[in-house]
């Protein structure tokens, strides 16, 4: 049987002891690995590892010896409870041994899981697992988690209570994040939180939030944008040594200026331009951007996107002989300098 939409997250939460087995499959292998541990730990418990209701046989070793996953699910556990036999990175050519395994099954073996990479529509393991009458497959993809999946992950890290900024914030991280570095996000920020009985605030997300060579591109924009000319030249140093490229470091000008522009050229004003960009802008930050924007005013930043406009073709031209880095700082400066007039 096929698990598929909402059914899928709910079943790895709560599987169901009874059944024969259950195939995960997915181009992405952190994506599989995690909702594997999750639907393991659901199935064992805690200590079942421990307790050796656990037996994981990569497929290596079962191309080697077909016999392997038969004693696997038919095996006892010196301790009473649930078992699974686990097989890793499974493909089509073991088809037919698992068919053979899942055909001796019987009630009271241990429940089989088994993961897979990227599986079309032609598999012989997920067809064998789609028309199994007692057995489930589910595709995973790179689609972000829904609502219903990052509650369930507030929750189990204790989190609740969250306003509508934070909640945005947190959707956010969900589809900029891999599904590994989000759920360590949210663990961290359990932590951050622990003890303390307040709302989770959009300032608590900020503390937790991964960091990288994006935070420093948003120092320079920032540092841009209020005219502190003298702080580029340190920052555009950083950038280098970290292997930014300059048409990258462009683009993100650009894209900053043009969210501005947006903001300024609102009907509403700054403050409801800034309320309506897409992604949206939360806390501080979206302060700060409102002042740049008031203060910047719509014409001025027309002017800006017309440099950096001019500096993106220059750096895309075939002609181009200046250094790339050296032109994208000396737009930089241009940008604060048009910034005090």
């Amino acid at each position: 049987m096929k698990l598929t939409g909402r059914d899928a997250p709910r079943y790895f939460a709560k599987p169901e002891p009874q059944r024969t087995g259950l195939l995960i499959y997915g181009a992405d292998a952190m994506r599989v690995a995690l909702r594997r541990q999750e639907v393991i730990a659901a199935l064992i418990g805690p200590k079942g590892e421990e307790e050796m209701r656990l037996t994981r046989i990569p497929a290596a070793d079962l191309r080697k010896d077909a016999a392997l996953l038969d004693d696997a699910l038919k095996a006892q556990s010196f301790f009473p409870g649930p078992r699974v036999a686990f097989l890793e990175d499974a493909t089509d050519g073991l088809a037919k041994t698992v068919e053979a395994a899942l055909r001796d099954w019987r009630e009271g073996d241990a429940q089989l899981i088994v993961t897979a990479g990227s599986l079309n529509a032609r598999s012989a393991l997920r067809k064998l697992f789609e028309g199994h009458p007692n057995a489930y497959a589910v595709g995973l993809y790179d689609d972000p988690p829904g609502r219903e999946e990052i509650e369930a992950e507030l929750a189990k890290n204790g989190l609740r209570g969250l306003d509508r900024d934070a909640m945005e914030q947190v959707t956010a991280l969900a589809r900029q994040l891999g599904p590994g570095d989000f759920r360590q996000t949210l663990q961290k920020l359990g932590l951050y939180k622990l003890g303390d009985d307040g709302p989770v605030t959009t300032d608590d997300i900020a503390a937790v939030a991964p960091t990288s060579t994006e935070a420093e591109l948003d120092d320079l924009l920032n540092i841009v944008a209020e005219a502190r000319a003298a702080e580029i030249g340190p920052v555009m140093v950083k950038l280098r040594a970290q292997g930014v490229q300059a048409v990258g470091l462009c683009i993100g000008a650009t894209r900053h200026f043009r969210a501005l522009y947006a903001a300024a050229a609102d009907p509403g004003g700054p403050s409801q331009g800034i309320a309506r960009l897409r992604p949206p802008v939360f806390g501080p930050r979206r302060d700060r951007m409102t002042r740049q924007a008031s203060g910047w005013g719509a014409a001025k930043l027309e002017q800006a996107l017309t440099i950096l406009t001019e500096t993106d073709l220059t750096l895309r031209s075939a002609n181009q002989h200046a250094p790339a880095m050296e032109l994208v700082e000396r737009a930089m400066i241009r940008l604060a300098m048009l910034a005090r007039r």
